[in-house]
């Protein structure tokens, strides 16, 4: 009798703690599963440096992304995979439970942010795009451009010299970091390009093909155009004509321009980038060319073409001679005037 009741009192004790245990692994596993709370406007969470569980706990608490956020240093005994939390900004997502957001912040992998730089866009226009760009630290403001290219250990302004392309960055970034990661890869397509051109063009270096790049990214936006572009200057500069490209005046002239190209404008003398008086290439970049308008400045089409003349429906007209050309002219303004 008396072995009967000790059976069932350790079979209740038994029962009793798997109970406990059970109610104990739910309770845990639901304490994890609960999902955060945050306000979709702020969806960013930054961890310190050197933040400890109990520290984390106090942020949760008093953010109240979680419930019952002072038990998470003991539950984290439970669990301690969860606790080899990394520094850094993380982004919170619907429905993200406290283990995903521990997970999250154990992986190191910050939110990121984007920012595209355009082909075609001068230094000036970047450096307005990076100003109002947010997340970043921004130090360029306190840079004059010269400053900026000597940081770069580059002797020649940076016109051209950045590769337009989306670049992704975590918070507190500076934009001097954007603008380096730019410069460089600039360097690496540059190299590339420059090392399979083609053969017999007028070019003395790389900085050449960029800077003729550059003229033809201003002129077309059309990549069925570009090598045809290209081909009608270099035909120019193997002939020694002058380039008469209108982007390089409009480029030199800064802020003096207003929408117009006037004839006095082009017999400016002053204006080193004017392409109607200068012989050979502008001094400089006057963009930031694409890739297309690089590979095209090194591969142009193999054509006679001298002129060309926007023909009114988004692309060029051209030419091989000037009268050919300046009936093209003719049809153009035709068109405009009908319009």
């Amino acid at each position: 009798m008396k072995a009967k009741i000790i059976t069932c009192c350790l079979i209740i004790f038994i029962v009793s703690l798997l109970t406990v245990v059970a109610t104990g692994c739910w309770y845990v596993n639901h304490f994890f599963q609960q999902p955060i709370q945050f306000n979709s406007d702020n969806n960013l969470f930054t961890l310190k440096r050197g933040t400890s569980i109990n520290q984390l706990a106090n942020q949760l608490e008093q953010q109240a992304l979680i419930k019952d956020a002072f038990l998470l240093p003991y539950l984290l005994k439970v669990n301690p995979s969860l606790k080899n939390i990394k520094s850094g900004t993380y982004q919170l997502t619907a429905s993200m439970s406290l283990k995903q957001f521990l997970q999250l912040l154990n992986s190191g992998k910050e939110a990121q942010f984007n920012v595209k730089l355009i082909e075609g866009k001068t230094f000036k226009d970047w450096l307005l795009v990076l100003k109002n760009t947010n997340y970043i630290e921004h130090q360029l403001a306190e840079l004059t451009p010269l400053e900026i290219a000597q940081q770069l250990k580059l002797d020649t302004p940076l016109e051209g010299w950045l590769f337009p392309d989306t670049y992704s960055y975590t918070i507190n970034s500076s934009d001097i970091d954007l603008i380096k990661r730019a410069y460089l890869k600039m360097q690496m397509v540059l190299e590339d390009i420059w090392e399979n051109r083609a053969e017999d063009l007028p070019y003395k270096s790389p900085y050449e093909l960029l800077i003729m790049a550059s003229i033809i990214e201003k002129e077309t936006g059309l990549d069925s155009e570009r090598s045809k572009v290209a081909s009608v200057f270099i035909n120019r500069l193997k002939k020694r004509m002058l380039l008469q490209t209108d982007p390089t005046i409009i480029y030199g002239m800064g802020d003096n321009y207003n929408g117009q190209i006037l004839t006095k404008d082009l017999r400016d003398k002053t204006n080193p980038y004017n392409t109607y008086i200068i012989s050979g290439l502008p001094p400089t970049p006057i963009a930031m060319p694409g890739k297309a308008s690089l590979e095209a400045a090194a591969h142009p089409d193999q054509t006679d073409y001298l002129y060309f003349v926007a023909d009114g429906l988004g692309g060029h007209t051209f030419s091989t001679d000037y009268t050919s050309h300046k009936k093209a002219v003719e049809n153009y303004w035709r068109l405009m005037r009908s319009r």
